[in-house]
């Protein structure tokens, strides 16, 4: 079908208005996979290439972490390892506070005071044995003492933007007032695996020996034939429940589960398979292809560049059902007031995907280039042409049940 913008092209380039194209799919051809009936307080499945969530089931509600709290441990060691500030090689003495017989019946690393420990062993016993008392050695290794670390742990999940997660100590013994989310604990191991790949390939060692004693990972999933699976996290606590941040490859694809506060060891694992295998079966990850006319530069007023080339949020990449390409439509917006200075990696426009009627996810057009302030004697025109490119915005502006779509590159 010949795509035809309803807007004067002239408009579409200098206003940056919505580019709208035409698509002749039916609502009735879609088919959106149902979910699996998943037997957990709260869940989620996420695409690691798109960030994007599949499904889920209160994943955005407060829940005690348990030792998924250790992955955000894992994550600020990871940042310090890659800044220089600490060393694979470093050898910490063990204080009171990390002596192993501090955490009985929990698991530990079964450290003694006065041990001296490599960073690296501890990083592995925090990461495979789950040890209590390898979190806090390290915490007081980067911080000096565990309230600096735990003060590290709440910027970085700011940062990442875990707004449902709050740390009070780097293990994830019972506390009143630490929480997750599933969402959270999604993103926070994204996060992970994109900024730490060296480090996070650690979690998926099955066994780890320290004073002669060998611990086994806890995560089951790396025993499974039938997933690529290789890592993440299991978490246990009167508090919390059963619960395992799980992750998996299959092909080009990779999928993060997380499922919180299953009733036992065997539940988590068999949930969190079930969710993988969904996933894997009825989803695919694209890379959608624009020309320049459908993802056009940005205008920036006052600007220099006065246009910016764009980019995508996350590579381009959208999460969509299996066989369902066809039905695939979306519509492309663009601020119309950019003003100068724009960083590069600023938003400045998104794109909505849809399925039929449903909107499934929608994608942010980054800056590609900053554009700075430019010079009063070269923004003269825009002086002049922003009022007049602001008033045919507002009166062409078309509601939302009336909008046309756009059907996406085959």
């Amino acid at each position: 079908m010949k795509k035809t913008c309803l807007k004067p092209a002239v408009l579409c380039w200098a206003f940056s208005l919505p580019v709208f194209w035409l698509s002749p799919a039916k609502a009735d051809e879609t088919i959106m996979p149902s979910p699996p009936e998943i037997a957990a307080d709260a869940w989620v499945l996420m695409s690691y290439e798109s960030g994007q969530v599949i499904a889920g089931s209160d994943e955005n509600k407060p829940h005690a972490p348990a030792s998924l709290v250790k992955i955000m441990t894992t994550y600020i060691v990871g940042k310090e390892l890659k800044a220089g500030h600490i060393h694979q090689d470093d050898r910490v003495v063990i204080s009171e506070n990390a002596w192993g017989k501090k955490f009985p019946g929990s698991s530990i690393m079964f450290l003694n005071v006065g041990d001296e420990v490599t960073v690296d062993d501890l990083n592995h016993g925090v990461i495979i044995s789950s040890g209590n008392d390898a979190t806090v050695a390290l915490a007081e290794h980067i911080a000096g003492h565990s309230s600096a670390f735990i003060e590290m742990m709440n910027r970085e999940a700011e940062r990442i933007g875990m707004k449902n997660t709050y740390f009070t100590n780097p293990h994830g013994l019972d506390s009143d007032s630490q929480s997750t989310s599933a969402y959270d604990m999604a993103l926070l191991t994204r996060a992970l695996i994109q900024d730490m790949p060296d480090i996070y390939a650690l979690f998926k060692l099955k066994s780890f020996t320290y004073h002669n004693i060998k611990q086994g990972n806890r995560n089951p999933l790396l025993w499974d034939a039938s997933l690529n699976a290789d890592g993440v996290k299991t978490g246990y606590t009167k508090e919390a429940g059963y619960s395992l941040v799980s992750s998996a490859i299959q092909g080009d694809m990779r999928l993060i589960a997380v499922v919180l506060g299953t009733e036992d060891v065997n539940a988590r694992r068999n949930e969190s398979k079930k969710l993988l295998t969904w996933g894997f079966r009825f989803y695919q990850d694209l890379n959608p292809k624009f020309d320049s006319k459908t993802l056009k530069k940005a205008r920036v007023w006052y600007g220099s560049p006065s246009n910016v080339q764009v980019e995508l949020g996350d590579g381009g990449v959208i999460t969509v059902p299996r066989r369902q390409r066809t039905n695939l439509a979306h519509q492309v917006f663009y601020n119309s007031n950019l003003e100068a200075p724009i960083a590069k990696g600023q938003q400045v426009g998104k794109v909505e995907w849809y399925m039929g009627d449903s909107l499934i996810t929608v994608q942010p057009i980054l800056a590609a280039e900053a554009s700075e302030k430019a010079p009063w004697y070269k923004s003269i025109l825009d002086t002049v042409w922003r009022p007049i490119g602001n008033w045919f915005s507002e009166q062409d502006w078309v509601p939302r049940d009336d909008q046309p779509t756009m059907k996406t590159t085959q």
